[in-house]
């Protein structure tokens, strides 16, 4: 026992190590919510239990013994990985469900259901990997988590490189478990446990620095992320777009803040779902929102109201929207930024016209 525990140190130092500052770092974190860390926390707990069944999985391959313990454990392994995508899906994606956990239990079961038939896999006499008719499974599972993965936690992104390389680099090391035991044999099985725990402890790391920069409520970049954005970098930018929030005092006097919260969060929305990857959505205010165009002309702008429009239309909500255009991006910004508000101003005076005598909004009367 007390070598089987020295070799597992020894191969998983590093793991133990990461997964421990993680646990210190969640216990000092005052910037995720609660819950959030609970699951974080499980996270940390499954991929500990992880590194234990890989470890005794090969460990005993090495010796030779317990072919019965050995099936089991492979079980194990090709069962939890789809189940820590979905635990990370569950913690990192808004609003995600239950659910998501289903066809990774249902994977984990025809897993467990190979032990005594070979369904998935089985071990000769030997103590050779033979694959079933199902024997591909594991890795089917493990690649549309993944792709889900990349899906929903790049939908609810800014789109911004700081944002989507986390991204992509947390899926990657995932996706690499699917290509790589082909090509560097069962060894790499052996280090993928530390794979996914660097990937995630750096995708935390990225996710707390972002938190600096974004608006709690909505999720969109905020002023500070604004400023330093516009600093220095004015000649990328050909367009600013500004959007205000019409009847948002209405709705927070007659149907409470809670009200009014739901309608900027909605209109957040409305507004990522909206831009492409060279337009970072900013809330600088209360109910004002501004969009950056890097290298953007000026029919795409155009475009891009359009869509703001029809999807604002689809909601119960309205808001005016300006922009201001500068082809070669020698326009100072602060003159753009005036521009573009002059405009969305007008836009917003005859909203409040047409709605006549009785209309009510943001305006004191």
């Amino acid at each position: 026992m007390l070598i089987m525990l020295r070799e597992y140190i020894l191969q998983n130092w590093a793991s133990v190590m990461i997964l421990l500052a993680f646990a210190v770092m969640l216990k000092t974190t005052v910037f995720l919510d609660h819950k959030v860390i609970r699951r974080m926390y499980i996270l940390i707990i499954g991929l500990f239990v992880f590194s234990i069944a890989v470890f005794e999985e090969f460990y005993l391959e090495k010796l030779g013994l317990y072919m019965n313990a050995r099936i089991t454990l492979m079980a194990i392994r090709y069962s939890i990985t789809p189940l820590i995508i979905a635990m990370i899906l569950y913690t990192f994606g808004k609003n995600a469900k239950g659910y998501i956990f289903i066809p990774a239990l249902v994977v984990a079961g025809v897993n467990f259901l190979s032990i005594p038939t070979g369904i998935v896999f089985s071990l000769d006499e030997a103590g050779q990997l033979h694959r079933g008719p199902l024997g591909y499974l594991p890795y089917i599972a493990v690649g549309v988590y993944s792709f889900i993965l990349v899906f929903i936690l790049f939908k609810q992104s800014n789109r911004l490189a700081t944002e989507t390389i986390p991204i992509l680099f947390l899926s990657f090391s995932f996706i690499s478990g699917l290509g790589l035991p082909f090509i560097l044999g069962k060894a790499y099985s052996e280090i993928f446990v530390t794979t996914i725990v660097v990937a995630l402890f750096i995708y935390y790391v990225f996710s707390i620095l972002q938190l600096t920069s974004k608006d709690s409520l909505t999720g969109l970049l905020n002023r500070q992320a604004y400023y330093a954005a516009v600093k220095g970098n004015s000649r990328d930018i050909t367009a600013l777009v500004s959007i205000d929030m019409n009847g948002l005092k209405a709705i927070n006097d007659t149907k409470g803040h809670v009200a009014g919260d739901e309608a900027l969060k909605s209109l957040a929305r409305c507004f990522l779902r909206a831009v492409g990857t060279k337009q970072p959505v900013y809330r600088i205010g209360g109910d004002e929102f501004l969009i950056v165009c890097l290298h953007t002309g000026e029919d795409e702008i155009k475009q891009l109201i359009e869509r703001i429009e029809k999807n604002v239309s689809e909601t119960e909500y309205k808001c005016a929207v300006g922009y201001s255009y500068c082809s070669d991006g020698t326009k100072d910004i602060d003159a753009m930024l005036k521009e573009s508000d002059e405009m969305m101003y007008r836009n917003k005076a005859a909203f409040y016209e047409n709605l006549g005598p009785g209309g009510h909004g943001d305006r004191t009367v």
